[in-house]
C-alpha cells in the first residue's frame, strides 16, 4: 500500500521537478493539449487541475499564486480570464488523459494531457509564426538571385 507516500518523483532532483512540471504546466495552457510520457500525465494533471481552481476566483492573491506557479504572466492572464470562464459550471475533472501507446526508442508508456473542452486552434499557436517567417525568406532569397 502506498499510504503517505507523498507524490512520485519521477527520477528527478526536487528543483529539476519543479522545473519540468511549470515548463509542462505553461505548454499545456498555451496549447491546451501536450503528449507526454504516462507517469509524467499523472502528476501534471492535479496540478493543472488546481491551477484552473485557483482562476476561477478572481482576487489579487489568486492571480499572484498563478504567476508563481508558472512564472508567466501570459498563461496566468489565459487562465483567469478564458479557462476559467470556459469551466465555471464545471466542478473539477479539467484535464483528461488519453492513453496513446508507446514510444518507439525506450518503450515508454505514452499519454496525450488535454483540457476537456479544449479549443482546436491553440494547437496552432506557433505554427502560423513559423509559416510566415518562410514566406519573409523566400522574399529575401528572390532578389539575391536574381542580382546574380
Amino acid at each position: 500500500m502506498r499510504h503517505k507516500m507523498g507524490y512520485k518523483k519521477l527520477n528527478r532532483t526536487s528543483e529539476h521537478r519543479k522545473a519540468l512540471i511549470k515548463n509542462m504546466l505553461n505548454s499545456l495552457v498555451k496549447y491546451e493539449q501536450i503528449t507526454t510520457t504516462l507517469p509524467k500525465a499523472k502528476v501534471l494533471k492535479p496540478q493543472a487541475d488546481k491551477l484552473i481552481t485557483l482562476g476561477k476566483k478572481d482576487t489579487l492573491q489568486n492571480t499572484k499564486t498563478l504567476v508563481s506557479k508558472l512564472q508567466d504572466e501570459a498563461s496566468a492572464s489565459k487562465i483567469r480570464k478564458i479557462l476559467s470562464k470556459r469551466y465555471e459550471n464545471r466542478k473539477g475533472g479539467y484535464t483528461r488523459i488519453i492513453k496513446a501507446g508507446f514510444r518507439y526508442g525506450d518503450n515508454a508508456p505514452m499519454a496525450v494531457i488535454e483540457f476537456v473542452d479544449r479549443d482546436i486552434d491553440a494547437k496552432k499557436i506557433d505554427k502560423k509564426k513559423k509559416e510566415k517567417s518562410k514566406e519573409v525568406d523566400k522574399k529575401v532569397e528572390a532578389p539575391k538571385e536574381a542580382t546574380v
